[in-house]
């Protein structure tokens, strides 16, 4: 008897393992070893505390508005369609999201937020909301009788109506008879919250309830044939099968597996298999969580097929279909690649996508740490998610415009629940993630936000200072139990184009010029010691990939607004005459500020640049047409004539929708 008990404890440790995508911290709650190594891993919220910045501000102001929302409001349709007596009335009406047929997406978010939001901080305040809000999930799925968890009206009927589907007809009548909407998308938001509720809050009874639902999906789709499986695919199903492999990692059952490598959309990802970009005309925020499931079905499978499909996706989105800001789609579509110039529109960078690219973007990074990554996730950090909330505020935006003269629209507190302010109140709480990885040999720098950081396991700390990119110098200070050999990895950024240096105690130290790669600092670190990095930034533009005639300015990491008027069809929007010389040439900085000012090339008037994340509810504009003078004086009746077209039409235009549109 003895030894089968011994054997039995054997067996538990051995298949508690290193994930990926987890803190060493959390690594004793996975029971399944991811089978890819990671180059660099994450360390959990709880060892890094944001500074005074604006990232900190905007975790305030989303901190504060989880808060103000009631929990039993977001509950609510969850127990009345499990035959339960809901305890208040369901948030808005049908055009608010939860009022409609996505009801409880919000819910598991904001699970994920408020998660994110205790392990960050170590406020109770959260932590007493995620148990409430499991105590209630339990309630209801023991309610409904057989692990399924959901709040979608029709729910029960719709999903028992497609697990009997034999035909794609049969699947398409489950949908329309029920108004299913996307069941699959709302599923993700819970399984996504219950994972967090287990692994940042460790609520067991999270992990009881994910579990039963991983099981249910397992016996819900058991005999469906395959065909009628991929014709309900080609619905915006989430990142379910992301969530399938994170019930796998947790409870070691490998029909959770099966399940999540089942939920493979051949359609969309046998063609980033074979490296061919077939994304254009496909609506852009079905596809990416599709992606990073695939990246971590490869974490725990190592088949090989689930990496080519999560890079090249990550690659060729990047080449061929994304904005200076770091976003992608118009109308929530991507377009033909490389095809951006006629995709300008007040409809641009879906904040979804965002959010879901720099998901993907912490897969690739912990497989490579190739620099590469960071910088996209630095850009599109600063320049659209920072960008989407209202500083003043706290609100957030659906999309992010881009077409000059508009003004971004911001959710209201408690009517707007779209997608985005589910992504948006996670995006918000989890800026502590990103800017530190580490080896067991090294620490990885990868942002330059204040922060500490508190390596706990190596009894090293270290501090972080700096007000870039008001100024171009990052300080640290370290903090140790004893004397620690570290190789510290600071990136140089891609828009470091003069190369960065490093002091060491007042002395130099090092210095690197490649941009996009890392300067290693290596030697015993003591209490005491000090770092200066300096990261020289200059002013500098990009182009629209199919127009090198409509640009953006750029100053280091931040992509530059300019403040204009309104969009009006009788005042033309302006334009920049630069003859193509280098932006150091026509834009000057502000003495003291970060606000700069085009000289002598605005038409009709030079305009004030600011960084497009101070930007609240003003009008702005970030492209910018630009011209030699001899053309100007040609085509500016011409140019000023179009513009004032598109911009009547628009004036007269009700509204507009994109066939296939999700909503």
């Amino acid at each position: 008897m003895k030894r089968v008990m011994i054997y039995a404890v054997i067996m538990s440790i051995a298949v508690i393992g290193v994930s990926a995508q987890t803190p060493d911290t959390l690594r004793a709650k996975l029971k399944v070893t991811d089978k890819v190594p990671a180059k660099a891993r994450p360390f959990d919220l709880n060892q890094v505390k944001l500074l005074n910045s604006p990232f900190k501000h905007a975790m305030e102001l989303d901190g504060k508005y989880l808060l103000e929302l009631e929990l039993d409001r977001l509950l609510s349709r969850f127990r009345e369609f499990a035959g339960l007596k809901p305890k208040a009335e369901i948030y808005g009406n049908a055009g608010s999201w939860e009022g409609g047929n996505l009801s409880g997406q919000t819910a598991g978010h904001y699970l994920t937020a408020c998660s994110m939001m205790y392990r960050s901080t170590g406020d109770k305040r959260y932590l007493d909301r995620v148990n409430y809000m499991i105590d209630e999930l339990a309630e209801v799925q023991k309610a409904n009788g057989n692990g399924f968890v959901g709040a979608m009206p029709n729910g029960k009927k719709l999903f028992a109506e497609m697990s009997a589907a034999k035909t794609n007809e049969q699947m398409d009548k489950a949908y329309s008879d029920n108004e299913g909407g996307v069941p699959w998308y709302n599923m993700h938001k819970t399984f996504a919250g219950l994972r967090d509720a287990y692994l940042l809050c460790g609520n067991e009874k999270a992990k009881d309830i994910l579990i039963k639902l991983a099981d249910w999906v397992c016996d819900w789709q058991k005999d469906i044939p395959e065909e009628v499986f991929q014709h309900m695919l080609d619905i915006e199903h989430g990142g379910i099968n992301e969530s399938l492999a994170d019930a796998y990692a947790i409870s070691g059952n490998p029909k959770h597996l099966e399940a999540a490598k089942r939920f493979y959309h051949h359609r969309m990802l046998d063609p980033l298999k074979a490296h061919e970009d077939k994304l254009g005309g496909n609506h852009a925020n079905t596809q990416i969580p599709k992606f990073i499931g695939a990246a971590r079905i490869y974490e725990l499978t190592k088949l090989s097929d689930f990496r080519t499909i999560a890079s090249f996706s990550w690659d060729t989105i990047l080449k061929n279909h994304t904005y200076v800001i770091g976003g992608n789609s118009c109308y929530e579509y991507f377009g033909d690649p490389g095809k951006l110039n006629d995709r300008i529109t007040p409809n641009t960078t879906e904040t979804c996508n965002t959010y879901n690219m720099l998901k993907l973007t912490e897969h690739l990074f912990q497989w490579t740490a190739d620099a590469k990554y960071a910088d996209y996730y630095e850009r599109g950090l600063y320049n659209h998610i920072l960008a989407s909330q209202s500083p003043s505020t706290g609100m957030m935006c659906y999309y992010v415009a881009l077409k000059s003269g508009h003004v971004k629209k911001f959710s209201t507190p408690f009517d707007s629940f779209w997608c985005c302010v589910g992504t948006g109140i996670e995006n918000h709480v989890k800026y502590g993630q990103g800017i530190y990885y580490h080896d067991d040999k090294s620490l990885y720098i990868n942002l330059f936000i204040p922060s500490e950081l508190n390596w706990s396991e190596k009894g090293f700390k270290l501090k972080q200072e700096t007000d870039l990119p008001m100024t171009d110098i990052v300080r640290f200070t370290v903090t140790c139990t004893k004397p620690t050999v570290l190789k510290l990895m600071v990136r140089q950024p891609a828009w470091a184009f003069d190369g960065i240096t490093a002091k060491v105690n007042g002395k130099p130290f090092a210095s690197a010029n490649k941009p996009s790669s890392y300067l290693a600092l290596s030697k015993t670190w003591k209490t005491g010691d000090k770092i200066e990095v300096k990261l020289p930034m200059r002013l500098y533009t990009e182009y629209v990939l199919d127009n090198k005639e409509r640009m953006a300015v750029l100053y280091g990491p931040i992509v530059l607004a300019g403040r204009v008027e309104q969009a009006d069809p009788d005042k033309p929007m302006t334009v920049l005459v630069t003859e193509g010389r280098p932006a150091k040439d026509w834009v000057k900085r502000v003495p003291g500020k970060l606000e700069f000012v085009t000289s002598g090339v605005g038409k009709p008037s030079d305009i004030t640049l600011v960084p497009f994340y101070a930007i609240d509810s003003e009008p702005y504009a970030i492209y910018w047409d630009t011209f030699k003078a001899s053309d100007w004086a040609k085509k500016q009746v011409e140019f000023v004539e179009k513009q004032r077209q598109q911009e009547a039409l628009e004036a007269r235009t009700v509204d507009n929708f994109s066939p296939g549109e999700m909503q």
